[in-house]
């Protein structure tokens, strides 16, 4: 069995590899050049270095590895698709196949592209499940009853948004909207929701209601925490059991000293 990662941005596929290797995996590494983590080590590895939009090429190099089962780790900027990606054929007749072009549509044209060549897709989680969010996390000082009244409210309005597979962050204020996540990603929106929120504003990640933990597992770590920090945002919750916690220690040492609240909360 022969493994191909397919890395994207953030600090997953550093993981993803960590894991691969302790495992003795035998894997190689195709990382998309547009978002290509410099952080990975990949000394020893077989690494491949594409656009995303060679869709074609990725399959091929995929048959020439004789890969059996691939892994996804690490966010694909969708936004590339509207900033002049130069896509192959493949990937241009992948596109206008779609009824639409939610993540969810996206990734399941992809896969199916690997169904037919009897490529198996591993869940991020059976690779990465030691950085699930545990249950009943707190870091930082306990949430108020009016905080836990927002965790509550913008966990429910997260989901509706994860349901219509739009994003899975809103940013919450008084039981207000501040933010909801879309195309731009999470750090963008957690942004403007705490810029107009002004201070103290509340921030909710959970996974959708039909989650494919083959791809794109909700993910948080210190950079989510610097975001919410350098815009005088409170806490962070996370839905447990469903989200990954990037370098847990890190995490706490960080929201100690930022006196930022992270809690993992249990889905209905």
């Amino acid at each position: 069995m022969k493994i191909a990662l397919l890395a994207g941005y953030g600090k997953l596929p550093v993981f993803a590899v960590k894991s691969l290797q302790e495992a003795n995996r035998d894997f190689i590494v195709i990382t998309f050049s547009e978002e290509f983590n410099q952080s990975i080590e990949t000394d020893g590895i077989v690494v491949y270095s594409l656009s995303v939009g060679q869709v074609g090429k990725i399959l091929d190099i995929l048959k020439k590895e004789n890969v059996t089962d691939v892994v996804f780790a690490g966010k694909v900027n969708k936004s590339l698709l509207y900033n002049n990606l130069k896509l192959d054929m493949k990937a241009v007749k992948i596109l206008f196949s779609l009824k639409d072009r939610k993540d969810d549509t996206i990734m399941n044209a992809v896969i199916n592209e690997l169904d037919k060549m009897g490529i198996n897709v591993l869940k991020q989680t059976d690779v990465l499940k030691s950085l699930l969010a545990e249950e009943d996390i707190l870091i930082g000082k306990s949430p108020t009853n009016k905080e836990k009244e927002d965790i509550e409210f913008g966990f429910k309005i997260a989901k509706e948004l994860g349901r219509l597979d739009i994003g899975q962050t809103v940013v919450i204020k008084n039981k207000a909207v501040m933010a909801l996540e879309a195309i731009e990603g999470t750090d963008a929106a957690i942004e403007r929701g705490l810029q107009l929120a002004k201070k103290g504003g509340i921030v909710v990640k959970v996974a959708k209601p039909d989650q494919d933990e083959r791809f794109d597992v909700p993910t948080v770590g210190v950079d989510t925490l610097k975001k919410i920090a350098d815009n005088k945002g409170r806490l962070l919750a996370v839905e447990a059991g469903k989200t990954f916690i990037v370098d847990k220690k890190e995490c706490e040492n960080f929201a100690k000293k930022n006196r930022i609240t992270l809690i993992s909360v249990q889905g209905a």
